[in-house]
């Protein structure tokens, strides 16, 4: 059986990948600035944000909603 989601742009992507970049890309303060939650503010670290989104829906949600809108081919502002 093969599950394929061609309409998924996350599929295949693992939630500690799209932390680390987005981080490399803004840093924890331009996180913070778009994401307002803790774990981007109060001595932010890559281990201690996924083990908080994987317990929390709303702000993975929010996470991996920043990361499609900057990493997608129809964001105008990346340069691929």
């Amino acid at each position: 059986m093969h599950d394929s989601q061609p309409n998924n742009p996350l599929h295949g992507i693992k939630l500690a990948t799209i932390v680390e970049e987005l981080e490399a890309h803004y840093g924890w303060e331009g996180l913070a600035e778009r994401i307002d939650i803790n774990c981007f503010k109060k001595d932010p670290s890559i281990k201690s944000s996924l083990k908080f989104l994987r317990k929390t829906p709303w702000a993975r949600d929010k996470v991996e909603a920043l990361y499609i809108t900057t990493f997608t081919d129809d964001n105008p502002w990346v340069k691929r």
